[in-house]
């Protein structure tokens, strides 16, 4: 074993851990064919049963919205929601199933915003991501207009975003704003880039994560997220008793 291989071993932790004191996953893809997520009910099932093994009491799935691509609506995702919650129940496993939405911040957003027909997590928190080239230029503003509305702002995944990884005073400046931050557990699996996994755990010990969420996408997904059940950053953020997944159940 070589010197980055002891390395790493000490830093894992000997028992996996499990998701029981955070009892909601509130970011996921589990809505057959809609987006870039599951393909079929029965790898959702599966995806499901597992996640609910883990600990997980509530599972909030978010397909993607986008302007040019993935042009969901709210009836083709409370649609596909209604079939997943009902083969759910029928193979008896003991989840709730919500839905809501990642929103990517695009040149089509603001025209959804002002239809008003978000859909929302719990108490009008709103899913909402950016492009891994470059943030939107009216990003500020939109972000404004959405906390006058009332919507709470959760940024997903701001550790995958390589333009702020030099500049961490950009995400200072969103959490100043009051924008909350969602945390990918597989950005602790060792699978992204380096840059990913260094600037969550910056981020996770500047305090500044406030959900955690798996972004299940296929059965793959499931295997990395295997691995980032040893980290031992991932069991000091869940045990900060911080993160607010709770308070969706």
């Amino acid at each position: 074993m070589g010197m980055f291989e002891e390395l790493f071993s000490s830093q894992k932790l000997s028992t996996p851990l499990d998701f029981k004191s955070l009892k909601v996953d509130m970011h996921s893809h589990l809505i057959p064919a809609i987006d870039d997520g599951v393909n079929s009910f029965e790898e959702a099932l599966q995806i499901i049963r597992h996640l609910n093994e883990l600990g997980f009491e509530k599972i909030i799935t978010t397909p993607h919205i986008m302007h040019d691509y993935y042009k969901n609506t709210r009836e083709i995702i409370v649609r596909g929601c209604d079939s997943l919650r009902y083969i759910v129940e029928q193979a008896k496993i003991p989840v709730e199933i919500e839905v809501a939405a990642e929103y990517l911040i695009d040149d089509g957003f603001e025209e959804k915003l002002k239809a008003g027909d978000l859909l929302t997590i719990g108490d009008k928190f709103l899913l909402v991501e950016l492009s891994y080239f470059q943030p939107h230029p009216n990003l500020s503003s939109i972000i404004f207009n959405l906390q006058i509305e009332g919507y709470k702002v959760i940024l997903a995944h701001p550790e995958r975003y390589s333009y702020w990884h030099n500049n961490f005073r950009k995400y200072e400046e969103l959490k100043d704003r009051g924008v909350f931050f969602q945390l990918n557990t597989l950005s602790l699996a060792n699978i992204y880039p380096t840059d990913v996994q260094k600037t969550a755990e910056k981020l996770i010990h500047g305090k500044m994560i406030d959900f955690l969420g798996t972004d299940m996408h296929n059965m793959l997904s499931i295997e990395k997220l295997e691995i980032s059940l040893y980290s031992r950053t991932l069991d000091k953020l869940i045990s900060s008793g911080k993160l607010l997944n709770p308070s969706l159940l």
